[in-house]
């Protein structure tokens, strides 16, 4: 009979509370202007054709269009590169970092799962029947840097300010050697935010929608509000769970655990939710979590929705959102509407598709997991090669389950996680000297019945 094994949170919780105490800043900024130019027309050559179109070569044109009396000026308004310089320095960063070797394996490992998880929703076998995205219709550049961000992301709305047409997603430099549960987040970053950037009119469709449910489900005008404020958010959290099936779920508890741990306030969930803050509590972000978890398209799906409930339980406390308390039962109620609302509502943004028709989990992914998972926690040589249709989001999943279920070290889990995704990396044709848009295409059709497993239920953000 299947069960669901959390004997090792405490441990996968200590370990993403360590990983974010790590002071590492990474590289400097690069904020001498000459020194930019020279090292990006360098930068430029080392990416392949595709990111040198899209990123490298419009960045040095704008920037030399800004010239270096305004590129100063940019970052002396922006002194604590929260706006306009912060997104310059990241861009300048992401593009240096993928050519200079900073951090190079986990960067490459890094890159292969946002790539796969920005893949897995445009591919043409994903998404058949709905348009191409208006603004972003390729990966995002990774970078590390920024540690007392965390995980986030300049989506392409954004970088086009600098001419770009993809975005770039940021992790701590702590997290290219530890904290394991960070890497369940990038679903939520690449799944969530850059999709939801790359449509126009997706997100105040989707606020709308939400709005309307919440008070069609008589829960009152301020809990509506609550959640529609937070669409961005919420809706990411959703994304990230159809890319990354449970892991996203119970990995991002263990994650904020750690978190709230190494602020101060305990490895505990908090229950309330400021007003000035655009995130969801982090409480009913778990029971969001578990009822996206309960309409994903695998066998166990009621199970894991039930242990995610249970385990955000146990953190709940006196619920208040924006200063309003709710009850455990309305909390759990608007969350299932909320998940339900933005997971499987038809969307005109999206042709008259729910985003659970692109994007799913299903009982193939999970084996997927499942045959991944002893590998990732032995010492056994890796594989050079992996079951057809495993993709990054399968690695990642496996590398959280396995921490959260074994005693093996995380440590060495983690080593092994990168030493996969780098591998699959290596083999990305849209990494290589080819201009390959998304990979996720590339794949034979048979005129027989029999077909390799078909890419299931993920993106890479």
């Amino acid at each position: 009979m299947f069960k669901i094994n959390l004997s090792q949170m405490a441990a996968c919780v200590e370990e993403a509370r360590l990983a974010w105490l790590d002071g590492d800043k990474g590289p400097p900024e690069p904020i001498h202007y000459a020194e930019l130019i020279a090292a990006l027309e360098v930068a430029r050559t080392k990416l392949p054709p595709l990111y040198r179109a899209a990123a490298a070569e419009p960045f040095l044109s704008a920037l030399k269009d800004l010239g270096a009396a305004k590129f100063a000026q940019v970052l002396h308004t922006d002194p604590n590169r929260e706006s306009t310089g912060g997104l310059m320095i990241d861009i300048a960063q992401a593009i240096l970092q993928n050519s200079e070797g900073y951090q190079a394996t986990p960067l490459d490992a890094f890159q292969e799962v946002i790539s796969d998880l920005y893949d897995g929703f445009l591919s043409a076998e994903d998404r058949r029947g709905v348009k191409t995205p208006d603004y972003e219709v390729i990966a995002p550049l990774v970078k590390w840097g920024n540690p007392d961000s965390g995980p986030y992301t300049w989506p392409v709305d954004a970088t086009s300010s600098f001419g770009l047409h993809v975005g770039v997603v940021n992790l701590p430099p702590a997290n290219a050697r530890h904290g394991l549960c960070a890497w369940a987040a990038l679903g939520h970053e690449c799944g969530g935010h850059d999709i939801l950037h790359a449509d126009e009119g997706l997100l105040k469709e989707l606020t709308d929608r939400t709005q309307v449910a919440l008070m069609k489900a008589k829960l009152g005008i301020r809990i509506a509000d609550y959640w529609s404020q937070r669409m961005d958010e919420t809706a990411s959290d959703v994304l990230g769970v159809l890319n990354l099936g449970p892991a996203a779920a119970i990995g991002v508890i263990a994650y904020f655990r750690g978190i709230d741990a190494a602020l101060g306030y305990g490895p505990k969930l908090s229950s309330d939710g400021p007003a000035d803050d655009p995130h969801p509590a982090d409480v009913v972000r778990g029971y969001l979590a578990a009822e996206v978890v309960r309409l994903l398209l695998f066998s166990s799906a009621g199970m894991w929705a039930d242990a995610i409930v249970k385990e955000t339980d146990k953190d709940a406390g006196k619920i208040v959102l924006a200063g309003d308390k709710l009850t455990a039962v309305q909390a759990k109620k608007s969350a299932r509407v909320v998940a339900q609302t933005i997971a499987a509502a038809k969307l005109d943004s999206l042709d008259g598709h729910a985003f659970s028709e692109i994007q799913n989990w299903r009982d193939v992914d999970e084996l997927l997991v499942a045959k991944l998972m002893p590998s990732l926690s032995t010492t056994a040589t890796l594989p050079a090669t992996y079951a057809g249709g495993t993709y990054a989001a399968h690695v990642v999943s496996a590398a959280v389950m396995a921490a959260l279920e074994k005693a093996a070290p995380i440590p060495k889990i983690f080593e092994r996680m990168i030493g996969v995704l780098k591998q699959m990396h290596d083999a990305n044709p849209s990494w290589g000297p080819l201009y390959v848009v998304h990979p996720g295409d590339i794949a034979r059709d048979f005129v027989i019945g029999f077909r390799p497993p078909a890419k299931m239920a993920r993106k890479p953000k």
